[in-house]
C-alpha cells in the first residue's frame, strides 16, 4: 500500500469517516460555532457603535466646550467693558467733584480775601483819619489865633465832612 496512490478500501473508509465526523461537527459543532461567531459578530458591532456614539459624543463636547469658551470670552470682554466704563464714570465723578470743591474753596478765599482787603481799609481810613485830625490839630492850633479864621476853618472843615458822607 502506498501514499500515493491509496486502494479503494482505504479510501472508502475515509470519505466515511470524514462523512461521520462532518455530519457530527455539522450537527453539534457549527451550530455552536457559528453563534460564538455571530454572538462575537454582534458584541463588535455593538462596541463599534458606542465607539462611534462615544466619538460623536466626544465631538458635541467639543463644540460645546467651544461654545462654552467663546461665551465665557464674550462675557468677559463684557465685564472688563463695563469695569472700564464704570472706572472713567467714577475718574469723571472724582475729577467734577474736586473741581467742584476746588471752586467752593477759591470762592470762600476770594470772600475772605475781600473781607480782610475791607478790614484793611478801614484800619487805613481810621489810621489815616487819626494821624490827619492830629496833624490837623496841632497846625490849627498854631495858625488860628483869631475868632474869623476859626469860624471859617470849621465852616470849611463841616463842608468837605458833609461831602464825604455823600460819597460814602
Amino acid at each position: 500500500m502506498s501514499l500515493i496512490t491509496p486502494e479503494f478500501g482505504l479510501l472508502f473508509w475515509m470519505v466515511l469517516i470524514f462523512a461521520l465526523v462532518f455530519f457530527i461537527l455539522a450537527k453539534f459543532g457549527f451550530p455552536v460555532i457559528s453563534s460564538a461567531v455571530r454572538k462575537r459578530s454582534d458584541y463588535i458591532g455593538d462596541s463599534l457603535k458606542a465607539a462611534d456614539e462615544a466619538r460623536a459624543s466626544l465631538e458635541n463636547l467639543a463644540v460645546e466646550q467651544q461654545k462654552l469658551i467663546e461665551q465665557t470670552r464674550i462675557e468677559q470682554a463684557r465685564i472688563l467693558k463695563e469695569a472700564s466704563e464704570t472706572r472713567a464714570q467714577i475718574i469723571s465723578k472724582a475729577r467734577e467733584d474736586a473741581e467742584a470743591e476746588a471752586a467752593r474753596v477759591m470762592e470762600r478765599t476770594k470772600a475772605e480775601i475781600a473781607a480782610e482787603k475791607e478790614h484793611a481799609m478801614l484800619e487805613l481810613r481810621a489810621a489815616v483819619s487819626s494821624v490827619s485830625l492830629a496833624v490837623a490839630e496841632k497846625l490849627v492850633r498854631g495858625s488860628l489865633s483869631e475868632d474869623a479864621a476859626q469860624t471859617a476853618l470849621l465852616d470849611r472843615l463841616a463842608a468837605e465832612a458833609a461831602e464825604t458822607a455823600l460819597k460814602s
